[in-house]
């Protein structure tokens, strides 16, 4: 116990209860708020920023996946034909890093941008997922169940892609598609699905950041430390938190943040 207490840093854990509480309140992945906070507050080199978050967000989703499962509210149909498509492509990037090395400057440069790219997608879809769900509705319609499910794990694929390199796409860029593609399926199955597809892509892109030498195991600690109660608590709070104020905040943050990553 002391062992463990002694690799906590407090201040990495306060970040993560904040992150985590932000999370509990509007559902907004955790990789869009915690990895550009440890690039650009704390100055963490981009690939362990990255690596270490996608361990830190796998762990975490395991709980919101059983708690999803426990209510079966997750179609497994859905999420297998995301993972055919994000595993394989997660494992491609994985190698792509390491040939040119994790640590190189074109990488670093690489995950920066797609970073900062990600986090812009990420605030357009937190402002605008209503207006962009009803310009493609009209493109959707008459698909059969085959091309649904190529587009499936079409954007498996480009989901594994954007994973990997930045930890971001896998909340609320990946929900809106699910939400187009699925127009008729629940919304709390959509997110069912999408939070269970997360579990092995984090924890698979997270093993092979392992494998490149892009993890912190103490900074993992840490941050896990801090957020666990803070999304207990955000979650708890979230119903009282008026989301049209907060949602709007969120997105102008972290498009601010983008733009500062990748200009």
């Amino acid at each position: 116990m002391a062992s463990v207490l002694h690799v906590i840093n407090p201040l990495y854990s306060v970040c993560g209860f904040v992150v985590g509480a932000l999370v509990g309140f509007t559902g907004v992945g955790g990789g869009s708020l915690m990895t550009p906070l440890l690039v650009l507050l704390f100055g963490i080199h981009p690939a362990t920023a990255v690596g270490t978050d996608l361990l830190y967000a796998g762990l975490t989703k395991i709980c919101g996946s059983a708690v999803h499962g426990f209510n079966r509210a997750i179609d497994w149909r859905v999420t297998r034909r995301l993972a055919a498509g994000s595993i394989p492509a997660a494992a491609v990037t994985l190698w792509v890093l390491s040939h040119f090395g994790v640590n190189s400057k074109g990488t670093t440069t690489a995950i920066t941008t797609t970073l900062g790219f990600a986090l812009i997608l990420t605030a357009v879809t937190l402002i605008f997922r209503q207006r962009l769900l009803g310009a493609m509705a009209s493109l959707m319609e008459g698909r059969t169940e085959r091309e649904i499910s190529v587009l499936t794990t079409v954007l498996g694929a480009a989901l594994g892609v954007l994973v990997s390199i930045s930890s971001v796409g896998a909340g609320a860029l990946g929900v809106t598609a699910l939400l187009i593609l699925y127009p008729k399926m629940q919304t709390v199955r959509i997110v069912g699905s999408d939070i269970a597809h997360a579990v092995p892509l984090t924890l698979i892109a997270g093993a092979g950041h392992w494998w490149l030498g892009s993890v912190d195991w103490p900074l993992l600690v840490s941050l896990l430390a801090g957020s666990v109660p803070g999304i207990v608590i955000g979650s708890y709070f979230a119903s009282r938190v008026p989301e049209r104020v907060l949602r709007p905040l969120l997105a102008g943050t972290l498009a601010l943040v983008g733009g500062r990553l990748v200009f």
